[in-house]
């Protein structure tokens, strides 16, 4: 990453389609960043990027990839494309993921499995693959959720919440296996944000009551508020902070 403030870093972000991960992209585009979005939905992920563009015309700054987080030869060849577009990589977001909402006891083994695949092992595999095409000076941030932190209570049952967990624990062991190479790795534990993961239950006025009033300004975040934190976490002014969880909940975890 460049000392120089003037200089334009560079971004990869993935679940860039829709809700925390296409407001990332957005936030950093409008900070000077250049960025390559990357989801399973790429109409999705190139409207981010039409987005994004409007904001630094005319110069082409950001681009849309196609990729599954569970597919590694897909993921790894996504990342070259976005290096080769970039020509360097100072920054990741991982905002893939998927929601789950099954009963403990209605939960199988095969729903458990896929959500860590997505949650978990596609993190990993975004920050190991990231790590390799970074230079010192490189930020990560991963996204987990206070489901993580308090197993769940709020939507996200036993395989959200234990995957959630999983990349809590995952984020501070990459700060610490990367530090060596001058990479900072934090995350972000969100709280209820209007993201699609959540709008269909809000639809249900006393359920979106009750999870609001559990936290103490008893309100429901936007995506750009995520987002804002995120680009935090990926500036000079974070260079002291690695293995560290940003809690953004509203006041509901008190963490």
């Amino acid at each position: 990453m460049s000392n120089d403030p003037a200089a334009a870093r560079t971004a990869i972000v993935t679940g860039a389609a829709s809700g925390i991960g296409a407001a990332s992209v957005l936030e950093l585009a409008r900070l000077g960043y250049r960025t390559v979005g990357i989801d399973i939905n790429l109409p999705g992920a190139q409207a981010t990027s039409r987005k994004a563009e409007h904001l630094n015309a005319p110069v082409r700054r950001h681009l849309a990839l196609h990729a599954d987080v569970t597919d590694e030869p897909r993921l790894i060849a996504a990342f070259d494309e976005a290096l080769g577009f970039l020509g360097q990589l100072d920054a990741l977001v991982t905002c893939a993921g998927v929601g789950e909402t099954t009963a403990f006891m209605d939960l199988s083994a095969d729903t458990f499995r896929r959500v860590h695949e997505v949650n978990v092992i596609g993190t990993f595999t975004c920050i190991r693959e990231a790590a390799r095409r970074m230079r010192p000076g490189g930020r990560i941030c991963t996204v987990a959720s206070v489901a993580g932190l308090r197993g769940g209570g709020l939507l996200g049952t036993a395989a959200y919440a234990a995957s959630k967990g999983a990349v809590l624990a995952l984020t501070k062991n990459a700060a610490r296996a990367l530090a060596p190479q001058g990479i900072c790795v934090n995350t972000l534990a969100p709280g209820a944000t209007l993201t699609p993961m959540i709008a269909e239950h809000w639809k249900d006025e006393a359920r979106r009551t009750r999870v609001e009033s559990m936290s103490a300004l008893q309100r429901t975040a936007q995506p750009i508020e995520m987002a804002a934190a995120i680009a935090f976490l990926l500036s000079p002014q974070a260079s002291a902070i690695t293995g560290s969880t940003l809690v953004a909940d509203n006041g509901l975890a008190m963490y």
